[in-house]
């Protein structure tokens, strides 16, 4: 008699999960060792824009949705601790399976680590070395309750090496992430039916821009003076602004609504997998606060400036097209001034972000399991 397979509980919570969880979900599917049950906690809530990422990346319909919604950190992450056991309860010899480094990441990696359920990690060991980040403190905490930790670049071995994590633990497989780009670019929406569609003039040219980070949306003074660099760049190069509903909220209530004019800078609302997949292919050059991003664009060899001041993923920097360039208004304008003039640093795609990070995954847990 055939043994049952292992349920592989996979979590996604916040959209930028879906892109890490679906190439593995995929990858699971037809295995005979392995069954994937996907778990959505409900971190990030829109059931439209959920509803549109699962269609576009091809994603079953959760098996389980918590409905946690928003709240404070610690109200979010105790919710999602609360909701998920009993799925976890209820699920067959499991394993849990996170992604990324949000309060959902967190938060299902200790009920698993918990109750004896083996852990395992996907993009793991990335550091920013900044504690004021909320995604920083997840990270190095779900690392060291894993059982198994995945690598998207070579430089994270050496942080989880330095935190104590045994090497037998780690396995470099390359960047998830980029599985699903690679997969979706020949599909990716045109830009000029993006913009259309929201009314927009379309620009021969443009720049692509995304703001969520406190630290650049909460001070209303650091949100005046980055939209204001982000409109003096518009006037030579229109700038496409996609507005996380957060960031637009941050936006009117400090009174600078009026910033976004729709001729320097063209804001959207929230949009899904494959219309920002063909603003970044046909960007001449991206300004963000967003790590995923950062990723996205060195694959794309699209020019990418990090309003931040460090990065989680080296990588990008090192091998590929991004700079930090902080919030400093001057830096920001003359880097971008060096790509219009020069066409910016040329980078190449780091190693093993090549589509097939999936399929070393599910290599790795046949072997080990």
């Amino acid at each position: 008699m055939s043994q049952r397979p292992r349920t592989v509980v996979c979590v996604v919570g916040a959209r930028p999960n879906y892109m890490k969880a679906a190439p593995i979900v995929a990858a699971l599917k037809d295995s005979a060792r392995f069954r994937p049950l996907l778990v959505h906690t409900g971190q990030h809530y829109d059931p439209d824009m959920n509803d549109t990422f699962f269609a576009e990346l091809g994603m079953p319909a959760p098996d389980a949705n918590l409905e946690v919604g928003s709240g404070s950190h610690a109200v979010q992450t105790a919710q999602v601790m609360i909701r998920f056991e009993p799925v976890l309860d209820a699920a067959h010899d499991p394993i849990v399976l996170v992604v990324g480094d949000v309060n959902s990441t967190i938060a299902c990696a200790l009920v698993a680590a918990k109750k004896g359920v083996p852990v395992v990690h996907v993009e793991a060991g990335l550091r920013s070395r900044d504690r004021a980040m909320p995604e920083e403190i997840n990270r190095v905490l779900t690392d060291q309750i894993s059982d198994l930790l995945f690598t998207t670049e070579r430089s994270a071995a050496a942080n989880l090496t330095a935190e104590g994590i045994t090497p037998e633990r780690v396995h470099f497989v390359g960047n998830v992430m980029i599985d699903t780009l690679v997969a979706n670019l020949p599909r990716a929406t045109a830009p000029a039916e993006t913009l259309a569609a929201a009314g927009l003039a379309v620009p021969e040219s443009f720049a692509l821009s995304t703001l969520h980070r406190p630290s650049n949306v909460d001070e209303p003074e650091v949100l005046a003076r980055l939209l204001d660099c982000l409109a003096e760049i518009g006037r030579e190069l229109p700038v496409v602004m996609p507005l996380h509903p957060r960031t637009r909220g941050r936006i009117e209530a400090a009174g600078l609504a009026h910033k976004l004019d729709g001729r320097t800078i063209l804001p959207l609302g929230p949009q899904g997998y494959l219309a920002m997949l063909g603003l970044m292919k046909h960007a001449r050059l991206v300004l963000t606060d967003s790590g995923g991003i950062q990723e996205e664009t060195t694959a794309l060899g699209i020019p990418c400036l990090t309003l931040r001041d460090n990065t989680e993923r080296p990588a990008t920097v090192e091998f590929g097209t991004n700079t930090v360039v902080g919030r400093d208004t001057g830096r920001i304008l003359a880097a971008t001034r060096e790509i219009l003039d020069n066409g910016g640093k040329a980078g190449r795609v780091p190693e093993f972000w090549d589509g097939k990070a999936a399929l070393r995954i599910k290599a790795v847990l046949d072997s080990v399991f």
